[in-house]
């Protein structure tokens, strides 16, 4: 397929992910690509419009990701058939000083705007990400946090779109030796260059892709961030950059391409479920929708979508597309905290998108084409000066974050100090005796420490997350209790322990405890994101076969669920009793607490404080829909609702005390102070 498009030096360009080398053309020499840069135009367009007022995923970073591989490869086959091999310094050092710089800028921005607008509960999380983000992993931290069934419903950070800069990070380390390899090979076994990285390129291709349609049936919310399952998608754009100069098409059918290609690119957001069906092979929509885009090429056609996409204010946007990727996210997220909306509405998602355009445009006139015109003199264009100017600029971010993050900690532990004096914060005694006068003292824990405030159960690891099917037992007390309790289930049984825990020594009990994220004790199959839960099925077996070995005098567990869609008793939660009954073991069933309306410490941040009201009828039923079923007969029924939500209304603060630090989980702090109400709850259930 031939151009119409005269060659042209290098230009220097960047995209989402950024690409140092310029847009070259198809052929061996290369040459100036316009209708790549409307490409990149439209994609990011795509991903700003879809994040701003749509709260979806487009695929437009689908399209980045091939782009990155076709024009990284191309650069890198070029550059060893005219020197004879892989230039790593100068590749990377041009890399670090072209992305750095506008990374750098972004993340102190940022930084800054999460200190004025973002609520402290938050910092501690958002730091970590920032110094993930500057070091190119963030992907990783965002692939933990969407299988941590307590971090799960946290609220985006300002810095999470960094996930796929990450991946391009990995991805410039990783090409150059795969290159430099298939140089090696080639030289050595005397084979032509270009066919030996092809096939290195497609094992890649094929590998990956293949591991990415498995991970992603197994486990798609950690697959969207994989580099494994994600790197299929650059290889793609690696073969396109081999084969694309012996593709000749007639124009008509280039034509049809160009726009067949660019329609079926816009389209994919709108027809896909692009966050919870990619990467897999779904993710072949918009990187070949891309591919046919690029071999279309600049086709000479009136009718051609080149015409569109050479169109010169698309073009220039194109050149800004890094930039504002880079902005668009975080503008977006201090946007709809200070409004406190889910979307934006129409007029502000225009100001998001005009502020962002605008702090692109800065960027990319005085931070990367400033520092470009700083470094020309030859001698100042040296590995060591790029990396100088970047380590300048990215060391204070991240001393920035740690010095923070250090704050944070010791703020945390002076507060915790002030837990030591009961009669400032009595929690839940306030609802035993509503004539308690309150001191005026912070509220406990400070909702910046919320989700930190976790108990003991939780830090020794009896708790296991989502990905976990390790059954990891605590055992605590007499060994030779005359009684013994099994606490058994998932976060929102888990969350009790501090109260179980002081009861069970009071008593002198043996409690032995241990639970599961996301994981119901039932004899249901469990489920999640429409697949089988195999980690839940693998740890319910294992408790059952502690169960069965260890044959305690009760278990205290779940005996409703309640969500914000009503309040119900599985029919495998019977299973399990029966099956319970058939050991001798005998079952107290807990109700399930209410869950919220809103985010507990969040919503207290932000004040005022009695707005934080959620009716317990918000996701409990009227009358307890356990007491409507046939139990077997080893049930006893317990309910505790009345001390975590007095009246029949959640408030986020009992006591001094903040009771739920998300919208469904109790502090280990609140959960102290149950102790009494528990024991005697215990006391009544048992009869011991």
């Amino acid at each position: 397929m031939h151009s119409s498009t005269p060659k042209a030096p290098f230009t220097r360009t960047t995209s989402v992910p950024s690409v140092p080398d310029g847009v070259r053309a198809r052929g061996g020499g290369g040459g100036f690509r316009p209708e790549i840069e409307g490409l990149r135009a439209v994609a990011v367009l795509l991903v700003a419009v879809y994040h701003i007022w749509l709260g979806r995923v487009s695929g437009g970073v689908d399209v980045f990701l091939m782009l990155t591989g076709f024009l990284i490869t191309g650069s890198l086959v070029r550059s060893v058939e005219r020197e004879g091999r892989v230039r790593f310094v100068a590749f990377w050092t041009r890399l670090v000083r072209r992305l750095v710089p506008a990374v750098a800028v972004v993340l102190t921005a940022t930084m800054a705007a999460v200190y004025l607008l973002l609520p402290r509960s938050r910092w501690g999380d958002i730091l970590e990400e920032v110094r993930a983000a500057a070091l190119y992993h963030e992907n990783w931290a965002l692939a933990h946090a969407a299988v941590d069934y307590l971090a799960r419903e946290a609220a985006p950070s300002p810095v999470q779109h960094f996930w796929s800069l990450s991946i391009q990070g990995q991805f410039y380390l990783l090409w150059p030796l795969l290159v430099a390899l298939a140089a090696l090979v080639a030289t050595r076994a005397r084979l032509p260059f270009r066919a030996t990285v092809l096939v290195l390129v497609t094992a890649v291709f094929a590998l990956s892709l293949s591991y990415s349609v498995s991970i992603t049936a197994r486990d798609q919310a950690w697959a969207y961030f994989d580099t494994g399952a994600r790197l299929w998608e650059l290889a793609l754009g690696a073969l396109l950059a081999l084969v694309v100069h012996r593709v000749h098409l007639p124009v008509r059918l280039r034509v049809f391409l160009g726009w067949f290609g660019l329609a079926a690119l816009v389209s994919c957001g709108a027809l896909l479920s692009v966050s919870t069906l990619f990467p897999g092979y779904v993710a072949l929509w918009p990187t070949t929708a891309a591919v046919l885009v690029v071999l279309a090429g600049t086709t000479g056609s009136a009718h051609g979508a080149d015409r569109l996409l050479t169109w010169k204010p698309l073009t220039e946007l194109g050149r800004l597309s890094y930039p504002l990727y880079l902005w668009h996210w975080p503008v977006l997220v201090c946007y709809l905290e200070v409004t406190g909306r889910s979307l934006a509405t129409p007029l502000g998602g225009l100001g998001i998108l005009g502020a962002s355009l605008v702090l692109a445009w800065l960027t990319h006139r005085f931070v990367e084409g400033g520092l470009d015109r700083f470094t020309r003199p030859p001698v100042r264009r040296t590995p060591a000066w790029s990396l100088g100017i970047a380590a300048a600029l990215i060391v204070p971010v991240l001393a920035a974050s740690l010095l923070w993050t250090d704050r944070i900690d010791r703020d945390r532990a002076e507060r915790a100090l002030e837990l030591a004096a009961p009669e400032s914060y009595p929690g839940a005694g306030v609802v035993a005796d509503p004539s308690t006068v309150l001191a005026d003292v912070p509220v406990r824990p400070d909702p910046a420490d919320a989700r930190q405030d976790l108990s003991w159960h939780h830090e020794e690891g009896c708790h296991v997350t989502l990905t976990s099917s390790e059954l990891v037992v605590c055992d605590t007390g007499p060994a030779d209790a005359e009684r013994t309790l099994a606490l058994v289930g998932a976060s929102r049984v888990a969350h009790w322990y501090p109260a179980v825990r002081a009861a069970a020594d009071a008593r002198g009990w043996r409690l032995v405890s241990f639970s599961k994220s996301g994981c119901q004790f039932s004899t249901d199959t469990s489920h999640r994101d429409g697949v089988v839960f195999d980690e839940c099925e693998v740890w319910k077996a294992r408790a059952m076969a502690e169960l069965e070995e260890l044959r305690p005098d009760a278990v205290l567990t779940s005996s409703t669920r309640a969500t914000l869609d009503g309040e119900r008793v599985h029919d495998g939660y019977l299973g399990m009793w029966e099956w319970l009954d058939g050991l001798g073991v005998e079952v107290i069933g807990l109700r399930d607490l209410p869950r919220l309306t809103y985010q507990g410490a969040e919503c207290v941040e932000s004040g005022p404080v009695d707005q934080c009201v959620s009716p317990v009828s918000a996701s409990q039923e009227e009358v307890d829909p356990a007491t409507l079923v046939t139990l077997p007969p080893n049930v006893t029924l317990m309910d505790l609702t009345d001390q975590v939500c007095p009246d029949g209304y959640c408030e986020a603060v009992v006591g001094n005390i903040l009771v739920f630090w998300d919208h469904s989980h109790i502090t280990a702090t609140y959960a102290g102070t149950l102790a009494p109400a528990m024991e005697k709850a215990l006391v009544e259930a048992t009869g011991w």
